[in-house]
């Protein structure tokens, strides 16, 4: 029973892995730097992706988990959840929105690059039993999400035939692992999946998500209908790879914990497809110029 029980904690290790490096990878494939950089002298729009994705963010959760009272191990995922802003499928939803593609490729690098920067501070923070250091839990999220990021950025602007043959290639990857790692959860952590429809977890973060959305969207003054949808979209999805990260960096992580941040995964791709339809209606014919202010 302890060797069944080792192996499936390997394989949702392994998964997690080919579920970062395949969709972290998948992302950068198509993120042009030009584009991302070109759009970086908006202060309005990044000023509002730093202070949503990393402390707006993460004090809702905490107020969420206050109110309706839920389990600290429930809170703590639920805070890793909020740590860890847009998710590698960001480009799609935003597509689906009509947003403009150059501010979620900015989004997209500057959530990378700040919860590389904040969550191996704060995660030991926020999770009472992560007694790891700051530097165990940011050497894999350094491996699963900066590197992989930065490898697809360097081949698309290298190369982009080749950039444009492993695409699919990241992508398969990246979703077979997101599938692996959804199954294996459920096979190991299925009871305590069971327990949280009880729990009110469900309940709290389609509340984070939902809100968070609506706040970043209706706070965009001085900001197009286009970048407002990137905005709130890149707020209502979560790198839940990188959330994960540093729990499995643990021995024994808190299942309730694990299975907060696995939850959040069906949670979010209802509510940013529900997002993306909304802000598709109020889209306008065509991208507005990247600007300063």
């Amino acid at each position: 029973m302890q060797d069944l029980d080792a192996a499936l904690a390997l394989a949702v290790r392994i998964s997690l892995i080919a579920f970062m490096v395949g969709s972290l990878l998948d992302m950068g494939l198509e993120l042009r730097l030009r584009d991302a950089l070109a759009c970086m002298g908006n202060g309005a729009f990044l000023l509002r992706v730093l202070a949503f994705g990393f402390v707006a963010g993460p004090l809702l959760a905490w107020m969420i988990g206050q109110l309706l009272l839920l389990d600290p191990s429930y809170t703590t995922g639920l805070m890793l959840i909020a740590l860890t802003p847009c998710a590698p499928f960001l480009p799609m939803l935003v597509r689906r929105a009509r947003g403009d593609m150059r501010y979620a490729a900015a989004t997209m690098l500057l959530a990378a690059l700040g919860t590389v920067a904040l969550l191996p501070v704060a995660a030991p923070l926020v999770a009472a039993g992560l007694t790891v250091d700051a530097w165990t839990v940011a050497k894999p999220i350094l491996m699963l999400v900066l590197f992989p990021l930065l490898a697809g950025m360097a081949m698309f602007a290298v190369a982009p035939p080749i950039a444009a043959t492993l695409h699919p290639w990241a992508k398969g990857v990246g979703g077979i692992g997101a599938l692996a790692l959804l199954l294996l959860c459920g096979v190991v952590y299925g009871r305590s999946m069971a327990a949280t429809f009880g729990d009110r977890v469900v309940v709290a973060e389609v509340l984070f998500l939902g809100l968070l959305t609506l706040l970043a969207f209706r706070s965009g003054g001085g900001l197009a209908q286009d970048e407002r949808s990137v905005l709130a979209l890149g707020m209502c999805t979560r790198n839940l790879g990188a959330a994960l990260a540093p729990l499995l960096a643990m021995e024994a992580p808190d299942e309730r914990t694990v299975v907060a941040v696995v939850l959040a995964l069906p949670v979010q791709l209802v509510c940013a497809f529900v997002a993306a339809r909304i802000f598709a209606r109020g889209a306008t014919a065509g991208p507005t110029p990247c600007r300063s202010g």
